[in-house]
């Protein structure tokens, strides 16, 4: 990022406007992608979907957006449970379960945008972990 504006500055100084121009727009892109920074990271914890449509995965570092109703969902497979690895919390298939996911994520909305891949774990994964709360029974 440091070299992008560098040669923008350079560029535009020795009169290239077209190549400051272009330095900046790069430089505008990276800025632009917060993935791009972060690359893949894998993220585990409890994987909540309280109706169709609405999932978040509490970790260590917080709450993960994965989709909001309105909002855009992330791109990507998400976790099968199977019915041990499942606790229902509402009608239809509401519930939570232990899930990894490796993930392209927003750091500062804390939205995760893209999901590469994901699986199920043991209930028992992240009830062991104390840092990790198991969320609530009832529905939100």
């Amino acid at each position: 990022m440091k070299q992008l504006v560098v040669r923008c500055i350079a560029a535009s100084a020795g009169g290239n406007a077209r190549l400051a121009l272009a330095a900046l727009f790069a430089a505008i892109a990276v800025l632009a992608s917060p993935a791009s920074a972060q690359g893949t990271s894998l993220r585990c914890g409890w994987f909540e979907s309280p109706s169709p449509g609405v999932a978040w995965l509490h970790d260590r570092d917080g709450e993960w957006i994965v989709s909001s109703q309105g909002g855009n969902p992330s791109d990507g497979p998400w976790p099968r449970f199977t019915r041990t690895q499942w606790v229902q919390t509402g009608s239809g298939n509401a519930g939570y379960g232990c899930a990894c996911l490796r993930v392209e994520a927003d750091d500062f909305s804390m939205e995760i945008t893209q999901i590469h891949s994901a699986y199920a774990r043991p209930l028992s994964a992240c009830r062991s972990n104390s840092m990790l709360r198991e969320p609530e029974k009832s529905p939100r």
